[in-house]
């Protein structure tokens, strides 16, 4: 005899009509910030599914009330900390702590630490970071992930949207796209491209928006000018070492796809003899703190971070039922690191 389905959840959210974060709310009792009509909705939903929720969700739902985890890629990284900084003020406002753990740029690290933060019960899991194309640990992260908040958690993502969860979306590639229109407005007409591996997403579109804002006014660049490297300040560095090694005379601009590695790039050609901002110019993205501290500063494209944060962790403890996408726009800012021509 086949067995009887057992109503899970997801099955009530999706009765009721909201999130399952709603429905968590509402069946633990939790409903203080929950409209009326959804308490009504997810109890009938319930009551019409024959819902019986797990010992181990209640627990968690319970035990989740005071601790968000925030999963970062990098600890040493000012985008990470400026995006840290709004999540913590979120959460302080909301009453709760903060803990942060650090996957190291690495899918298998990020899905570990999943799998432990599911253990800990926190109320929010936000995972902040590009995804990684060519990985593994996709499938695995997202049943982790699903199990948590099957269990009453809430997951956020700043990221790409790439995963079915409520994510913050960065406009990487508009912005880069900007930033090359605004370069050729200044009258820039040769570039150098510094990126990270191909499979990291926000370097892949970045660098797709930069090429294609410059393919609008009909400019190239040439592949010997265009170099992979670690996508930090050090692999900065040694891009722009290698780029004088094939010669870099006559080309005007070198766009890097972060700040950190924008910050190396000037740092290699000064030891190399070349003064940034007047022998070549140099532009990279999300305009960090240390983005103005350089000499010269530099340009970059705007990306209101810490607002970033603010906005993760609201999404994260709201019972709105509306878009899982929240889009970040950005701005091109343009200062001395490249003058007009």
């Amino acid at each position: 005899m086949a067995r009887e389905h057992q109503a899970t959840l997801h099955d009530v959210a999706r009765t009721a009509g909201v999130s399952q974060a709603t429905a968590s709310r509402v069946l633990n009792g939790s409903i203080r910030n929950v409209r009326q009509e959804n308490v009504d909705r997810v109890l009938a939903a319930a009551a019409e599914l024959n819902y019986a929720p797990h010992l181990s969700a209640q627990a968690i739902a319970r035990g989740s009330t005071n601790t968000v985890a925030l999963v970062v890629s990098g600890v040493d990284d000012p985008y990470f900390a400026s995006i840290a900084g709004g999540v913590t003020q979120a959460a302080e406002a909301a009453g709760l702590i903060v803990t942060m753990a650090v996957a190291d740029r690495s899918p298998e690290r990020e899905l570990q630490i999943v799998r432990t933060l599911r253990g800990m019960r926190p109320r929010a899991i936000i995972l902040t970071g590009s995804r990684i194309d060519g990985t593994d640990t996709r499938h695995a992260l997202v049943e982790e992930l699903d199990a948590y908040r099957e269990a009453g958690g809430s997951v956020v993502l700043i990221s790409q949207h790439d995963l079915p969860f409520r994510t913050v979306s960065i406009d990487n590639y508009g912005g880069a796209r900007q930033l090359a229109r605004a370069l050729v407005g200044l009258g820039y007409r040769r570039f150098a491209m510094v990126r990270a591996g191909a499979g990291l997403r926000t370097s892949r579109d970045r660098c797709k928006g930069f090429v294609e804002g410059l393919s609008e006014f009909g400019i190239d660049i040439d592949e010997r000018f265009v170099v992979e490297a670690e996508f930090s300040r050090r692999g900065g560095c040694a891009a722009a070492r290698e780029l004088v090694q094939r010669g870099l005379d006559g080309t005007e601009l070198v766009f890097a796809v972060n700040d950190v590695m924008a910050i190396g790039v000037m740092t290699a050609f000064r030891d190399a003899g070349l003064v940034p901002g007047q022998d070549v110019a140099v532009a990279g993205f999300d305009d960090i703190g240390p983005a103005v501290d350089v000499d010269p500063a530099l340009t970059s494209v705007t990306v209101p971070l810490r607002q970033v944060g603010v906005r993760a962790m609201q999404l994260a403890l709201s019972d709105d039922d509306a878009s899982r996408i929240v889009p970040v726009s950005t701005n091109v800012v343009l200062r001395g690191s490249t003058p007009g021509r």
